[in-house]
């Protein structure tokens, strides 16, 4: 009688994911790459609306102006007197960013006039005023 053995090897053919993981991957990296991140300035400003106003790529450094006078940079609220300061910095770190100040339509003239000296002291040239479009106010 002879016996036949099996071999313990199996015939089974499985799904090969090592593509299917690669082009996981590829979108992805894609996905990342190709998604643009909106930077806030950390608190919520009403701003007016102008008929004049040009739309054009938000700016690295965005200045917040409350109401009551509140100066907001980096999500954290600064006086007047470190508005010149932090943006020196900034201004030598990255030379290309622009400024964007976001004025409360209830903030005085006076606090967004001083703000803008600060900037423009600080070095930075380009500094833009962010409204909403609109039919002015």
């Amino acid at each position: 009688m002879i016996l036949k053995r099996h071999s313990e090897e199996s015939d089974e053919t499985g799904i090969d994911l090592a593509p299917m993981l690669d082009f996981v991957l590829n979108l992805l990296i894609f996905f990342i790459i190709t998604t643009s991140f909106i930077k806030e300035a950390g608190i919520t400003v009403n701003k007016e609306a102008a008929m004049t106003g040009e739309s054009q790529e938000s700016g690295n450094i965005l200045i917040a102006i409350r109401p009551n006078g509140d100066i907001w940079m980096d999500k954290r609220r600064v006086d007047i007197r470190e508005v010149r300061p932090m943006i020196e910095r900034l201004h030598q770190e990255r030379a290309e960013d622009t400024v964007v100040i976001i004025a409360d339509r209830e903030s005085q003239t006076q606090m967004l006039t001083k703000v803008m000296d600060a900037v423009k002291s600080g070095g930075v040239t380009e500094v833009s005023i962010a409204t909403l479009p609109g039919e002015g106010g």
